[in-house]
């Protein structure tokens, strides 16, 4: 019985990190949300000049850069220093989004005698347990690309990925490869008239 006890309690104190595990991969998807010019013809554009970019540092608006300068080179753009068809721009942003979390104290008969709204505990009597409830915080990173013809500057086409950003700068660059990357998946979009 003592051993079943060990792993009652080891129980109660992985639930609540399994909780948060499980609403943190909630937040762990890329979502992007495009839209464009449905009468431009990307076709007749094939040179492009950035505007700005603001990341928030300049090691950060580096590596929008590359990653932006990547895709448009994959699908036959060319990058000129001024006076370019197309002009492009890109913001980033950093937000804190709270979760709220209530773990309870035990979890029905098998897990240390508590049920919802009170229930019959283990070795009998009636109980109801207690709940805690905390807030955690998610850093959420998110990224807008617009595209604007450089002549009438007129937005073309605009680009917006959000996603849970990770302390570690290593991973982010990864999440910033494949946020580009799905950002630009259809691009360039077709005239549709």
């Amino acid at each position: 019985m003592a051993d079943w006890k060990g792993v009652m309690k080891k129980t109660r104190l992985l639930l609540p990190a399994a909780w948060i595990v499980l609403a943190a991969a909630g937040y762990a998807s890329i979502r992007v949300s495009t839209d464009y010019s449905h009468t431009t013809d990307f076709a007749e554009y094939h040179t492009y000049s950035w505007l700005k970019i603001d990341a928030g540092n300049s090691l950060w608006d580096q590596r929008v850069r590359q990653a932006v300068d990547a895709q448009l080179a994959a699908r036959g753009w060319h990058e000129v220093p001024s006076g370019g068809q197309a002009s492009v721009s890109a913001f980033a942003t950093t937000r804190e989004r709270p979760t709220v979390q209530t773990f309870y104290s035990s979890f029905g008969p098998a897990f240390g005698g508590w049920a919802w709204g009170g229930g019959w505990a283990w070795g009998g009597g009636w109980t109801d347990g207690v709940a805690t409830t905390q807030v955690f915080y998610t850093p959420i990173g998110s990224l807008v690309v617009d595209i604007f013809n450089s002549q009438s500057h007129h937005l073309l086409w605009r680009s917006v990925s959000t996603q849970a950003l990770s302390s570690k700068p290593s991973k982010n660059e990864r999440k910033l490869a494949k946020a580009v990357n799905k950002m630009f998946r259809d691009f360039p979009a077709p005239c549709r008239g």
